[in-house]
């Protein structure tokens, strides 16, 4: 029973972990149509800029500041590549995809020139270094840390897309921004609001992950991120709800899976993920239930065709 509480709490951090990552990657991707195969490398330039802060501070301090560092890491970052790339690409998904991607490629290989290619240890307070005791699991209590964080930021972008200004022009901006920047707006301020709120989450997440694993490298953003399109493609981008729900699926399959399978953990997600497209209904197919029962239907009427 201890062993699957342990599980059970830890697969729910790895899963807010995750949502914090692809709660980014959807909003980006869901609100603007743009595919930032960039976002691995923003976590990864926070994760290093907040190292230092936590090493230089110290404490729960330095965590605290090492947090809003990273996070406006991620969000200046995000904001730059807005501006002097991505802004001028909207509508051209392959030049996004080739823009992105270097980035991607770049942006590691230029923290590995800068702090090398070794693993660090990252910073933990002692407030969170420790465990607490759970139906008689001892769980590290960061685990609770990383959910509570996730759970806000979920409420959060609820609140930004449902109650702000920039949240409704953005929301009609993709479905009809000529009409929108008829009106007056200026849809191209928000969309640079959303990525670089998207970069903020993607710092966010670095400085929790560095959290969660206790260590950071240069190529950590970028074997977060496949996860956190996992996510994406799972959840989809019907809401931000359903990406969280995505979210602890995929940390809680993996957790299990590495106990139980052997630690196969990272195959059971594709597995999952396999799973979860193959029996998602094509546009215009309906659900696999729906196309059974076309089928079954069709096969009877053949046969009272060839009884008949």
């Amino acid at each position: 029973m201890d062993t699957l509480v342990l599980l059970t709490l830890t697969g729910l951090g790895l899963g807010a972990l995750y949502f914090l990552i692809a709660s980014g990657l959807a909003l980006i991707f869901g609100l603007m149509d743009v595919l930032n195969f960039a976002h691995g490398a923003f976590l990864t330039v926070s994760v290093y800029t907040a190292w230092r802060t936590a090493e230089t501070v110290g404490g729960m301090p330095g965590l605290l500041l090492a947090a809003v560092v990273g996070t406006l890491t991620g969000l200046l970052l995000a904001a730059v590549v807005e501006l002097v790339l991505v802004r001028r690409l909207y509508g051209r998904v392959k030049e996004q995809i080739l823009v992105t991607v270097g980035l991607s490629l770049a942006v590691p290989a230029l923290v590995q020139t800068v702090w090398g290619a070794d693993a660090r240890p990252f910073p933990v307070p002692d407030a969170l270094s420790g465990t607490v005791g759970v139906l008689g699991a001892r769980v590290p209590v960061n685990r609770f840390l990383l959910v509570a964080v996730a759970l806000l930021v979920l409420v959060g972008i609820h609140l930004f897309l449902s109650r702000t200004r920039y949240g409704l022009i953005v929301r009609a901006g993709v479905e009809d921004r000529a009409m929108v920047t008829a009106l007056g707006i200026d849809v191209t301020r928000a969309f640079t609001l959303v990525f670089a709120l998207g970069g903020a989450l993607a710092g966010l997440a670095g400085v929790l992950g560095g959290l969660y694993f206790g260590s950071l490298s240069p190529h950590h953003g970028t074997s977060l991120l496949v996860f956190a399109f996992v996510v994406v493609i799972i959840g989809g981008l019907v809401s931000i709800t359903s990406v969280a729900l995505s979210a602890l699926t995929v940390g809680l399959v993996q957790q299990y899976a590495n106990y139980y399978a052997g630690g196969y953990g990272d195959l059971g997600v594709v597995v999952l993920l396999a799973a979860v497209v193959l029996s998602r209904p094509a546009a215009g197919t309906g659900s696999p239930p729906a196309r059974l029962r076309r089928a079954l239907t069709a096969l009877r009427t053949r046969s009272a065709g060839g009884t008949a």
